[in-house]
């Protein structure tokens, strides 16, 4: 977006926005900034919430006015500024939480207790807010996505309740919650470890929405999913944007064993970077919790009765809790501690109470804890996950983690003994070491590097394969030894890394110190923010495979060329034939007979053709002539011939799907496709059955691409099915082959599925096979979705139908072929056009650099002369910008005609074409160039 087009939401924000100097900070001017972080702003200015966005390795910091608000005299000179910079004293809390992000994990988080310095506020604030991972262009974590709220007039309330809800409230703010994120348009929810507990779900596996639904308690069931369907529906209407919106939820749960739990849920609805809407929360298990208040709603609502009730609860908690609960003065003065004590450490109520527990430190241990005790009376923050080790009655000690948090006069504690972890880390280390000596002594290359490739850790492997030794290595980047010819290729593989393990081996050479080349089979993953790669020698496999690939590729064209030596034999054998039979009867004054023998020679030059297309197809360059088509169009406009085609004892459906997407395709070579599916389809039912031809819109998200190995995105699939004999596994895997065919000797070429499949690839799609034995078959072709809209058939009926031009238009034919450019000036005397011939491209744009009139030019691709075709038309258009061209070929890399993008003006046809076909071309160009120009 333009510098002055830019920000054009957000109030005052997007004034201060639009006039701020972007190109003295680390963003530099908007106008370069990547499209996620131009359209993530756009939508922030636009919320009524809170928002900011820390982007970059410099975390800059971009916001709106709700947010500003929070921010107080740190606005608004912190635009634009380092967001540590602008809150340097929340650094040691968010630093981590950041870290997690940048990492790929969202952070969402319902409370969070900060210390900020702002001129008329407390300094202790809460605030909520959820951290999303937002990726570039090249799907790399590139910032943080905030939305948040100041909750801190809501803690104030809160703390104002008496003494005993506020120790309630801190053990259930210790408590563990799950978390879970819910993918609507999948019906799948991923939960962690807490929540599986907590809904009594495997331990592992895909989970379902409907299995967590199914298990809501009837009476709640209504109300859930009432209120979930709501939120659904409204993300799914056209310009919805429910995001923020959170969705609180209470309800029962029933067990697989019959019993019941209460649950408490919040949620928050955000919309992911592939477009679907997903919602993040929490859940908790408030069994206990809800027990109390039911019992608090029978009973008398009196004061007395209600602290009595709240107490009972508060010592239920106590007395069942498996963590160490303890009330102490800001001295460290123990005065109430819970039944899990004697349980953990053996020490009875009577020997703790009163004293500090300065007596059961490890006395490694005793000087942290007393100062993390005066810290904690203090300053009144909170202590998260402070370990030391407490002795027991035993003698031996138990490693304990501490929270705290200081109210008052007192410090409510928890600690969970977390000894059994200390066990397995220790463990772990063990472990650890175990790999570290794999490390040393693997026979492959292993790596760890980071997300830009630069080499952080190489094993003794590379010296002895590669001559390089550690330091040489580490800190250079691995395309530095990766073979030029392979480096395309293994960038692609490197950036996949990031969505997905890359499982499969990538073969790809490095360059030894020796200056030689080594192939190596490479394996890796993308955990933790660092690559970790293993490389294994295949150098002497690759030889062996190699010298067996050419020993396989010289068979395989020795039967391509005897097969198409026959066939051509055959078609060149009718074709000769047919001409000196005309030959001899014209000799002898027998004409009757001339016209049987030319039906027989078009006929087999027709055949010649279509095989020569069939060939380019499956070789992936026959030269396609993509247009905007419908395809239910011309599914339908097909039906009739295809059901003369297979006889009227197979009926043909076609199913078209409604508001289906445009394709930029070949037609014709559409056409050719889907009549070989029917006849496959067809040849696969001899006892008779049904054919589908069926149409539908494919988005297709990441785990879809993968299965059709498919880019994501927008795709329609045009079907055939049948009801015949179906495929077994092994025939499905080779069907694409060339010449690999299950019809007896004789009634199949094994190239029809092979040309399909070429002409899909080639058109930027796919294609699949569905099959199970005596089921039947379902072919699939995969084409990208078009963004523009469809010719309209009555538009080029108007052309077909234009009369014989009488007002001397000129065309130049340029080919190196005598009987094309005869060919050629024959149709353009016959439509009334004046033609003037060239032999090769320096005649050719000598002409079209002449003052000479020329209407249209007609020019072969591959052209003598010192240009090819494209090259010489797009020369001639420096000084005649609305030429219209016709390129007519036999063969062209696709490189030369723009991959099908030609220029507007431009078109192409395939040799050998009807004459019919190249006079309709040439006519419609000429005449609607004319129209073009009335109209403009």
């Amino acid at each position: 977006m333009a510098q002055t087009a830019a920000f054009s939401n957000g109030g005052r924000l997007g004034a201060l926005m639009r006039a701020h100097d972007w190109a003295a900070t680390p963003l530099g001017g908007s106008a370069d900034w990547p499209q996620p972080l131009k359209t993530l702003v756009e939508v922030m200015l636009a919320a009524g919430q809170p928002m900011f966005v820390a982007w970059g390795p410099e975390r800059t910091l971009l916001y709106n006015d709700p947010y500003a608000v929070l921010m107080a005299d740190r606005h608004p000179a912190g635009l634009g500024r380092p967001f540590f910079e602008v809150w340097p004293d929340i650094a040691d809390v968010c630093l981590p939480l950041f870290a997690r992000v940048f990492s790929g994990e969202p952070v969402h988080m319902d409370e969070i207790e900060l210390h900020i310095d702002r001129p008329g506020r407390p300094k202790k604030a809460f605030f909520s807010f959820s951290y999303t991972p937002v990726s570039d262009e090249r799907g790399m974590v590139a910032g943080v996505f905030c939305a948040c709220s100041e909750i801190t007039a809501q803690k104030a309330a809160e703390r104002a309740e008496e003494r005993i809800r506020a120790r309630l409230e801190t053990a259930l703010r210790v408590a563990r919650l799950g978390t879970f994120e819910w993918f609507p348009a999948t019906g799948l929810v991923d939960l962690d470890a807490r929540s599986r507990e907590i809904y009594d779900a495997p331990e592992a596996g895909e989970v379902q929405a409907t299995e967590i639904f199914n298990r809501v308690a009837p009476e709640d069931f209504g109300r859930v999913v009432t209120r979930c369907t709501e939120i659904i529906e409204r993300a799914s209407r056209p310009n919805a944007d429910p995001r923020g919106e959170r969705i609180p939820l209470d309800y029962d749960f029933l067990l697989l064993d019959g019993s019941r739990r209460a649950i408490s849920s919040s949620g928050v609805v955000f919309q992911g970077e592939d477009g679907a809407w997903r919602i993040l929360g929490a859940i908790g298990d408030v069994t206990e919790v809800r027990r109390a208040e039911a019992q608090l709603r029978e009973r008398n609502v009196t004061l007395e009765q209600r602290v009595e009730e709240r107490t009972a609860e508060r010592n239920r908690i106590w007395r069942v809790s498996r963590d160490m609960l303890l009330v102490s003065d800001l001295a460290g003065v123990f005065q109430t501690i819970n039944p899990a004590w004697i349980r953990v450490l053996g020490w009875t109520e009577g020997e703790l109470i009163g004293r500090t527990s300065e007596w059961l430190e490890h006395p490694d241990d005793r000087d942290r804890t007393r100062a993390e005790v005066r810290c904690l009376a203090e300053s009144g923050a909170p202590t998260l996950a402070f370990e030391n080790r407490f002795r027991t009655r035993a003698g031996d000690y138990r490693h304990l983690s501490w929270t705290a948090v200081p109210e008052g006069h007192q410090i409510y504690c928890v600690a969970r003994d977390v000894t059994e972890e200390k066990v397995q880390e220790a463990e772990l280390a063990a472990r650890t070491a175990e790999r570290d000596r794999s490390w040393r002594l693997a026979q492959e290359l292993l790596v760890v590097a980071s997300p830009e490739g630069t080499l952080e850790a190489v094993n003794s492997r590379w010296t002895t394969l590669l001559g390089w030794t550690e330091g040489e290595l580490v800190g250079s980047r691995f395309i530095s030894y990766t073979h030029p010819d392979d480096l395309d290729a293994t960038l692609v593989a490197f950036a996949g890394i990031f969505e997905k393990p890359l499982t499969e081996p990538h073969v790809y050479r490095f360059h030894g110190k020796d200056g030689s080349y080594r192939w190596f089979g490479w394996t890796a993953a993308f955990e933790g923010g660092r690559v970790y790669a293993a490389g294994r020698d295949v150098t002497v496999e690759r030889e062996q495979a190699e010298a067996l690939r050419q020993s396989q590729k010289m068979e395989a064209v020795g039967q391509l060329t005897g097969g198409l030596a026959h066939d051509f034999n055959n078609l060149l054998a009718g074709i000769s034939g047919s001409l000196e039979m005309m030959q001899n009867r014209m000799q002898q004054g027998r004409f009757q007979d001339v016209e049987r023998y030319m039906m027989v020679a078009q006929g087999a030059s027709k055949r010649a053709a279509a095989l020569t297309h069939r060939l380019l197809a499956f070789s992936r360059r026959q030269t396609l002539d993509p247009k905007p088509t419908d395809v239910n169009r011309l599914a339908l406009g097909m039906q009739e011939m295809i059901q003369r085609t297979v006889g009227p004892s197979i009926p043909i459906e076609v199913v078209g799907a409604a508001g289906l997407w445009p394709a930029l395709v070949d037609p014709s070579q559409l056409e050719n496709a889907l009549l070989n599916l029917c006849i496959n389809a067809r040849d696969a039912m001899p006892s008779g059955g049904r054919i589908t031809v069926e149409t539908a819109n494919r988005w297709l998200d990441e785990r879809a691409s993968r299965k059709l190995d498919m880019p994501e995105g927008q795709y329609l699939s045009l079907c055939v099915t049948d009801t015949g004999t179906g495929m077994p596994p092994e025939v499905i895997a080779r069907v694409f082959e060339p010449f690999f065919t299950t019809k007896p000797i004789g009634e199949g070429t094994g190239l029809g599925l092979s040309m399909i499949y070429g002409f899909a690839q080639q058109s930027g799609g796919q294609v699949r096979i569905y099959s199970e034995v005596g089921q039947g078959t379902t072919v699939c072709i995969y084409l990208p979705r078009h963004y523009g809209e469809v010719e309209d058939d009555e538009q080029l009926a108007e052309l077909d139908a234009l009369p014989r031009s009488e007002q001397g238009e000129t065309v130049l034919v340029v080919d190196d072929e005598p009987s094309v450019r005869m060919l050629v000036t024959d149709i353009l005397e016959d439509l009334g056009y004046t033609a003037i011939e060239a032999g090769d491209s320096a005649a050719g744009l000598k002409l079209l650099q002449s003052n000479v009139r020329i209407d249209l030019l007609v020019t072969d691709v591959g052209l003598p002369g010192g240009m090819n075709g494209r090259q010489m038309a797009d020369a001639a258009r420096v000084s005649r910008p609305s030429l219209k061209v016709l390129f007519i070929t036999g063969y062209a890399e696709n490189a030369i005609l723009g991959s099908g993008h030609l220029a507007p003006g431009m078109a192409v046809l395939t040799k050998p074409f009807p004459i019919e076909t190249m006079a309709a071309r040439i006519r419609s160009m000429i005449e609607g160039g004319k129209e073009q120009a009335r109209r403009s």
